[in-house]
């Protein structure tokens, strides 16, 4: 990927905008991209793939684009900030949402999302796993609801696009959000909202296409619609290259895999003292994502110990979602997250395993 970057870099041309060689160039590494996310999530248009700059911007162009002042909105409590505070300032102009409790372990019951639903919702916002207890939820039952009722659908898939298997094809989402540089395993600055057919969304930006520019209305087709100004081209050919890879591996065999470490990692932090582990304790009711805290240590400082003493990398503090934390009674102080990949090793998992057995007994 970091080659296939790099030579995008030295032939960098701004798609759509002219017809010489580097804007050719650049415009198949958009369409390849394009086209190998419809692969990868069962959509037969490709042209339904929205590049943003990372899910943020992916979310904030689902939410805004569609809400309006009168509509309600339900979502869920362990909702990261990149859907809560959009809603937020949606509710400050005149909409009102309704927030769905999760249960302790960071799972919401579909049925009470449902019950929420009212005429006058329009959007039902959901995570398809959360990124602080790793919890799935059932987003197939909450689509069905969502549908039934006339409302549309927003999965926030940061953690389980390109980890967990998800065809759009059987699962009639409307909006779905994702970073490229997560499962998708390509470059930071990327991501995608995914736009069924008929779902209106008015343009969060607006401007240069390089299509119908002898107007001075933004175009109603898509991608266009929603994709104004020079795109990153250059880290949506590296993001290219990584779907590439997933495709030829299969989202279900790094499923798979991340379970296998899953379920290592969380009965080795079963069997520690003074460790308390958030979220299903079945790897195939959660993402691979845990969080845990040390009994009597300040998450920060576990962070810390495990970098400087072990070279281990994590998260500690609240992950942009307080609500979570709210939910799981870790707010304010948060919790450690660690996040086995598909390039992680058991001898990796057995080294975090010893170092954090080391850190919890130091605290006597």
């Amino acid at each position: 990927m970091a080659e296939t970057v790099a030579g995008a870099i030295r032939r960098a041309g701004n798609p759509g905008r002219s017809g010489h060689a580097l804007s050719t160039r650049s415009a198949r590494d958009l369409f390849l991209a394009r086209e190998r996310l419809a692969s990868l999530f069962g959509v037969k248009d490709s042209s339904r793939f929205v590049f943003t700059g990372n899910a943020t911007v992916a979310l904030n162009q689902a939410i805004k684009g569609i809400l309006r002042p009168g509509d309600h909105a339900v979502t869920t409590s362990v909702e990261h900030n990149s859907v809560m505070r959009p809603l937020r300032r949606m509710k400050e102009a005149g909409v009102t949402v309704t927030m769905v409790p999760a249960g302790s372990d960071g799972a919401v019951d579909a049925r009470h999302v449902s019950a929420a639903i009212r005429k006058r919702t329009r959007l039902v916002a959901v995570v398809h796993a959360s990124n602080v207890t790793g919890a799935i939820q059932p987003i197939a039952k909450i689509v069905r609801a969502a549908r039934k009722a006339g409302a549309y659908t927003l999965v926030d898939a940061a953690q389980t696009a390109g980890s967990i298997p998800l065809s759009l094809s059987d699962l009639p989402v409307d909006l779905l959000a994702a970073p490229g540089h997560k499962g998708l395993l390509g470059p930071q600055g990327t991501g995608f909202l995914y736009v069924r057919e008929g779902v209106p969304l008015v343009p969060l930006i607006e401007g240069g296409t390089g299509s119908r520019s002898e107007s001075d209305h933004q175009p109603d087709f898509f991608p266009d619609a929603l994709e104004s100004g020079t795109p990153n081209s250059v880290g949506v050919a590296g993001l290219a290259v990584s779907l590439a890879w997933l495709l030829r591996k299969g989202v279900d065999t790094v499923r798979r895999k991340e379970m296998d470490l899953l379920e290592e990692l969380l009965e080795g932090m079963g069997r520690l003292g003074g460790v308390t582990v958030f979220g299903p304790r079945d790897p195939s009711r959660r993402a691979s994502v845990v969080s845990f805290l040390v009994e009597g240590m300040d998450p920060a400082e576990v962070g810390h110990r495990l970098e400087k003493g072990y070279g281990i990398l994590v998260r500690a503090g609240l992950h942009c979602s307080p609500h979570s934390h709210r939910t799981l009674g870790t707010f304010p102080q948060g919790a450690v997250r660690v996040s086995p990949g598909p390039f992680t090793l058991r001898k990796d998992v057995s080294l975090f395993l010893t170092a954090l057995r080391k850190i919890a007994e130091s605290r006597r």
